[in-house]
């Protein structure tokens, strides 16, 4: 049976985890405020973009302008390249397993027969499908970590030039959106070819430029939002899970201290019986 001494070292090493979890708490807090702001004023922009290109496309459709850019030729499914955005650090749950294992069920399932390629972003992604023999295409590490608009810009173009040049034939992007402190929601989406929206009523526009130009402007703008948003959303995503987990991590540290005391004041009590049996046994001896 632990001694007294024993059950009060345990008590201080688990006193000191609790303060780390909530001092990680509270800074997973704060970095999902900011997150969230972040996620809340890209939304609109993201959101404008996708519309205006199914606009333009929509009132450029059945011209040879509209299907002559490379990142709307549709070819067969032959190598895919599936870009899974995750998490470079630990301790937020199951946030990096369950998109871990999202992604692993896609390329299984829906992708079987495929040529697949990873794209991972974040160390967790990475370390995952490298351990069991998945092929690595290329790694992206601290996108979430402080999360810039010219870091998707470069891995947009390390994307849309291998497209482009045909060494694969599709880009499927998998990465949780922030939905709320308690829930992620899963995301996966065609990023390339282009999805063209399906026919309906748009602006009728003027074109200043040739078509062609403004098309080539406007799809690597859509693919360069698109890749910006999904990390934004990850980033916010991660520190909501990591303050859900580390919430959860100081409640039970708190309950295994209750138990521990208890377990101490019986070991106390119980020497302190002891004692006084001996005592009384003694005196009792001595008459």
């Amino acid at each position: 049976m632990p001694s007294l001494i024993d059950y009060r070292r345990r008590i201080r090493s688990v006193k000191n985890t609790q303060q780390i979890t909530k001092a990680m708490k509270m800074v997973s807090a704060a970095k999902l405020r900011r997150a969230q702001e972040a996620v809340i004023a890209a939304r609109p922009f993201a959101d404008s973009v996708r519309e205006l290109l199914a606009n333009v496309t929509n009132a450029t459709k059945g011209t040879e302008s509209a299907t002559e850019n490379p990142l709307v030729v549709v070819r067969p499914e032959k190598k895919v390249l599936v870009v899974v955005m995750n998490a470079d650090r630990g301790l937020a749950g199951a946030f990096s397993t369950n998109i871990n294992k999202a992604a692993q069920k896609f390329i299984n399932e829906t992708m079987a027969g495929k040529d697949c390629e990873i794209e991972a972003v974040g160390k967790k992604a990475r370390d995952y499908f490298r351990r069991r023999g998945f092929k690595i295409a290329g790694e992206t590490l601290n996108l979430t970590k402080a999360p810039k608009y010219a870091d998707a810009v470069a891995l947009a173009k390390k994307i849309m030039d291998r497209y482009a040049s045909a060494e694969v034939d599709a880009v499927y992007l998998i990465n949780n959106d922030f939905k709320s402190v308690l829930a992620a929601t899963l995301n996966i989406k065609q990023l390339l070819p282009v999805p063209v929206p399906p026919d309906q009523p748009g602006v009728d526009y003027i074109f200043d430029q040739p078509v062609e130009e403004v098309l080539a402007r406007l799809y690597p703008r859509y693919v360069e939002v698109s890749i910006f948003r999904a990390i934004l959303e990850s980033a916010a995503a991660e520190h909501a899970a990591r303050m859900t987990a580390m919430d959860a991590a100081s409640s039970n540290a708190a309950d295994v201290i209750e138990r521990l005391t208890l377990y101490m004041n019986r070991v106390r009590q119980a020497s302190i019986t002891r004692e006084i049996i001996e005592v009384v046994s003694g005196a009792s001896a001595l008459e």
